[in-house]
């Protein structure tokens, strides 16, 4: 099924703990993501669905699979732990797809590791069918994101604040090497480990900063502005990661781990929704500071290796973390520029864009719906009025739209160019937070059905489709949802 070449588990025996998969009662598969086996190249025999389910869920170990648990640390919510690696998760190997990219084939919820800190090692049915939606709804909207190759039930029960059903998600990832991951050596005072691991992330993300001058400063400077770009995007689609870990954040710049993560509903740049997030620090505004806070992070692991003299370190190091603000606030407005149909630069962009948010957050506008909106304002002003209608209070809006009119007459496009550059942006349809859970919660009931439409819906988020009209609709006050858990 897999055609695996393993790099990973060629390190040191420091780096990860070999570890099987601990065999689950009854493995059914739930949902197979073909269109994304085909791109890795793996072969799936739906002739024996029971045979297939049993490798999915880690019952029988696939020829070539070297399965092991990733060592790492990390900052969570500020304090550090300096062991956490994989708890529930164990890397089956790696395979090289079609286009010669490396990816990660990993199980979560496949049994306890030593990582595991008295935990079971499994996971629940939610959380996994909550990260397939996410994985992929990202993927469409152009994000950079771990995947999601399958879904497996485990026909056993979880144990968590009640009973649950149990699951296994299969994970595809450009690797699952975080910044906690260089922490776990650092913390040990492990400079050989950090040079390997640095080299290794180098050969396999980074291979054209081999001839750098300073590779490891190099490296530092890529990780650091694939993060800035990152963030940037996550914010132009009004997603809220919500637990932004050292330990959540990979060195390849791919968004990874959907447990407490949702989407605005109505703007609001201190929107929360996580439930362990109780003082707001991974708070829809804050993502580009902790961004660099993480940023800052890697670079004091790094330090030995960008200069012996440790005082032009910290220079270097701190130029990278100036300059992660400077990438990020390029990327931003880059970003917000195309969703207002903006094809040029001019002083004062950042002041409109800031304007429009603070009239959306004024007047309670629906985040994703009142971008779309704005999509039919800009093909002509018989657009304003619904655009407008987003708006509990919409005069700050109405204002608005006149200095956004003006700026647009210096604009090259025409208005229907315009409205349909702004379409390919600003997506109709997102993972809202309620029909995430209308999903998770049909499941739970043995009804799929729920999962599989919202899916359908999300995979061409960019278009207007009738038969989805309600995914693209903000949620009633009875429907809203304002916690998202962690699902550990």
């Amino acid at each position: 099924m897999f055609q695996f070449d393993n790099s990973y588990a060629r390190l040191p025996d420091r780096f990860f703990a070999s570890v099987y998969p601990e065999p689950v009662e009854g493995p059914k598969l739930l949902k197979f993501n073909a269109e994304l086996a085909e791109e890795l190249g793996v072969e799936a025999d739906f002739s024996d669905p029971a045979r297939l389910a049993a490798i999915l869920a880690g019952n029988v170990v696939p020829p070539g699979a070297m399965p092991i648990a990733m060592a790492y640390a990390g900052h969570q919510f500020g304090n550090f732990v300096p062991q956490l690696g994989d708890g529930r998760a164990i890397l089956l190997g790696e395979v090289v797809d079609r286009n010669g990219k490396r990816r990660d084939i990993q199980l979560k919820g496949a049994g306890p590791t030593p990582y595991s800190r008295r935990g079971d090692g499994r996971a629940a049915l939610g959380p996994v069918l909550r990260e397939y939606i996410v994985s992929e709804a990202m993927n469409a909207l152009g994000v950079p994101a771990t995947r999601a190759l399958a879904a497996v039930a485990t026909g056993e029960q979880v144990y968590r604040e009640t009973v649950e059903q149990g699951a296994v998600f299969v994970r595809v990832a450009a690797s699952h090497v975080r910044i906690g991951t260089f922490q776990f050596f650092a913390a040990r005072g492990d400079n050989d480990g950090i040079k390997l691991l640095a080299d290794y992330v180098i050969e396999r993300h980074y291979p054209e900063l081999k001839v750098a001058e300073n590779p490891y400063l190099a490296l530092l400077q890529g990780v650091a502005a694939r993060q800035a770009d990152l963030i940037a995007r996550w914010m132009g689609i009004g997603f809220i990661h919500g637990v932004m870990n050292t330990d959540n954040m990979t060195i390849s710049g791919e968004t990874i781990d959907f447990g407490p993560c949702a989407f605005l509903d109505e703007y609001d740049p201190m929107k929360v929704f996580s439930s362990i997030d109780q003082g707001g620090r991974y708070a829809y505004r804050n993502q580009p500071g902790i961004g660099q806070w993480n940023i800052a992070r890697l670079a004091e692991c790094l330090l030995p290796l960008l200069d012996e003299d440790e005082e032009k370190a910290v220079e270097a190091a701190n130029a990278v973390l100036k300059a992660f603000g400077e990438r990020f606030q390029k990327e931003w407005i880059g970003v917000f520029r195309a969703k207002i149909g903006l094809a040029t630069e001019a002083d004062g962009d950042g002041d409109l864009i800031q304007a429009l948010l603070a009239a959306m957050h004024e007047g309670q506008a629906d985040f994703t719906l009142a971008f779309r909106r704005l999509c039919g304002a800009a093909a002509g002003t018989e657009g304003d009025e619904l655009f407008l209608s987003s708006f509990s209070h919409p005069a700050k809006a109405r204002e608005w739209l006149e200095l956004w009119g003006t700026r647009l007459d210096a604009e090259p496009q025409s208005p229907t160019e315009r409205a349909k550059t702004m379409r390919s942006v600003n997506p109709a349809v997102i993972p809202r937070n309620h029909k995430v859970q209308e999903a998770l919660s049909a499941a739970n009931y043995g009804d799929f059905s729920f999962f599989e439409r919202l899916l359908e819906a999300l995979e061409k988020p960019f278009e207007e489709r009738p038969e989805f009209l309600g995914y693209m609709q903000p949620p009633e006050p009875e429907e809203r949802v304002t916690q998202t858990f962690c699902g550990t």
